[in-house]
């Protein structure tokens, strides 16, 4: 199955199981705007608790806030997303569309990068065992070749974008011949900047009202709350503090499902620092997310680090945590060196003094800040599209079957009456009530067994507890497993503490 036929099974399975709908769907739906349904919901909601277990729980210097997402306007003039909050627009006159025209250029250079794979991979199959991947990759004319025009290509993008040069945007996916997805032409427009900050009105009068905007990012509630933070906090430097909230963004081109939204979730923590620490703590926050997400019992081949040669105006140093989606390796996570950027921006343009007495050095000074931020809906999809398999069993059926981590996973067991009678649905809901205080449970009797099997494989469900006569006898159930769809008879006493020890948090 190629990786295109991949995705379309994994959007397709997300809503035949009630993970995530269309937004407005019987109005013909709402473009790059999605609903979580009943399992996505507590799916999203334990990728959420898992994050901030980590983040605040299991750390002391820590805290959470919840910003709301209406701010004072000037606080977007000092963070820079009034006037710099842009992205370069292409349109293609043939087919009416309209692009990304950086996103146009990187694709372009992750078809090199497919190529340059594809080279390695032919050359490992010729060679066998005695393949030398790194002295291929130096001496390959090919490859060489390929490798030349990467980085040519990358320098002159990054030479662009930071001299913000619309003509020679163009000009650029003119000379490496990008065309058009739907139309297959290359008839394009202009390049042009176009903000991405949606804008709406706030007073109770039209005369009255003034233009504030829905928060591109949630990073800058935490900047303009850091005083009354540290100060009832009684936080010593350094900490952090921790935020879940919506964003809003009016994407050029919203694609990739649920990878790129107009209204998304994000997970941040901003951790002040003394200045000069700010590039070692930058190592400390590399090392402890990636551990968090390899926590998950996912390969380390699914992730890789990229380190931005192009950094933000307000960073000093900048990564991205990317991973294996079926469209490629992608940005999933970000790690920023911010500098002092924001804070001094905010006491400027508020005329607040916002800064920290350092007891240690007798001095007080603006703090440095390091930030990790994530995308609670791209990790949504890194998940998903990760442990969605299509299995041949034994006895030559099929099932489909999500190997969701056991923490994350929406229902953590299903209370299953073999029959529908015989007191058996009775039993089976005195063990649902003891266990659901605990845990999301849910209690299934329609169908077979087998097919009840199969629907919980399908959401993900770690264990099926059956309940049969001799339940009634000896009060014990069949547990069964989902991975190995093994079945162990157990009693009902020992449920809490097994299904409590598969869902523990790896991650301390």
């Amino acid at each position: 199955m190629n990786q295109e036929d991949f995705f379309k099974k994994i959007t397709s399975h997300a809503k035949e199981y009630g993970f995530v709908f269309q937004s407005s769907e019987i109005y013909d739906g709402l473009s790059a705007v999605y609903d979580y349904g009943q399992n996505g919901v507590e799916l999203k909601n334990n990728i959420r608790k898992y994050w901030w277990q980590a983040m605040v729980q299991f750390n002391e210097n820590i805290v959470g806030i919840d910003s709301a997402i209406f701010m004072h306007p000037t606080i977007w003039k000092a963070s820079g997303h009034v006037d710099a909050f842009n992205d370069p627009l292409i349109d293609n006159k043939d087919s009416k569309k309209r692009y990304r025209a950086d996103v146009l250029v990187e694709d372009f250079l992750a078809k090199i990068e497919d190529k340059i794979n594809k080279e390695v991979e032919k050359a490992r199959k010729r060679f066998g065992e005695t393949f030398d991947e790194q002295q291929f990759i130096t001496t390959n004319a090919r490859v060489l070749e390929l490798k030349d025009q990467h980085a040519t290509t990358s320098k002159k993008l990054y030479s662009i974008m930071e001299a913000n040069d619309l003509v020679a945007f163009k000009q650029l996916i003119e000379d490496i011949g990008v065309v058009c997805p739907i139309s297959g032409t290359r008839n394009w427009t202009d390049v042009r900047q176009f903000n991405l900050m949606f804008s709406t009105q706030m007073g109770s009068t039209a005369e009255g009202a003034s233009e504030i905007y829905l928060r591109p990012e949630t990073a800058q509630g935490i900047f303009v709350n850091y005083l009354n933070v540290q100060k009832t906090g009684r936080m010593k430097i350094p900490f952090g503090i921790a935020q879940t909230g919506k964003a809003f963004r009016n994407e050029i081109v919203a694609r990739q499902f649920i990878f790129r939204m107009r209204e998304f979730e994000q997970m941040e923590m901003q951790f002040f620092v003394r200045p000069g620490d700010e590039l070692a703590w930058f190592e400390h926050w590399k090392k402890e997310r990636m551990k968090w997400h390899l926590s998950l019992g996912i390969p380390a081949s699914k992730y890789r680090f990229h380190d931005h040669e192009k950094l933000a105006h307000y960073a000093n140093a900048a990564a991205d945590i990317e991973f294996e989606f079926p469209f490629g390796f992608k940005e999933l996570e970000g790690i920023h060196s911010r500098t002092d950027f924001d804070l001094s921006a905010h006491q400027k343009f508020s005329g607040k003094k916002i800064q920290y007495f350092d007891p240690e050095l007798n001095e007080s000074y603006v703090p440095f800040v390091v930030e990790t931020s994530i995308g609670l809906d791209r990790m949504f999809l890194a998940m998903l599209s990760n442990s969605y398999n299509e299995e041949k069993l034994e006895d030559g059926s099929e099932r489909v079957v999500l190997k969701l981590p056991a923490v994350l996973a929406p229902v953590k067991a299903a209370i299953l009456p073999l029959v529908a009678k015989d007191g058996l649905p009775e039993k089976a809901r005195e063990i649902l009530q003891s266990l659901r205080y605990d845990f999301y449970c849910q209690y299934e009797e329609k169908d077979s067994i087998g097919k009840r099997y199969r629907r919980q494989d399908a959401i993900g469900t770690p264990y099926c507890i059956t309940v049969d006569h001799q339940t009634l006898e000896d009060n014990t159930v069949t547990l069964r497993d989902r991975d190995s769809m093994q079945q162990e008879r157990v009693s009902i006493s020992d449920l809490h503490t097994l299904i409590a020890k598969k869902i523990r948090p790896e991650y301390n």
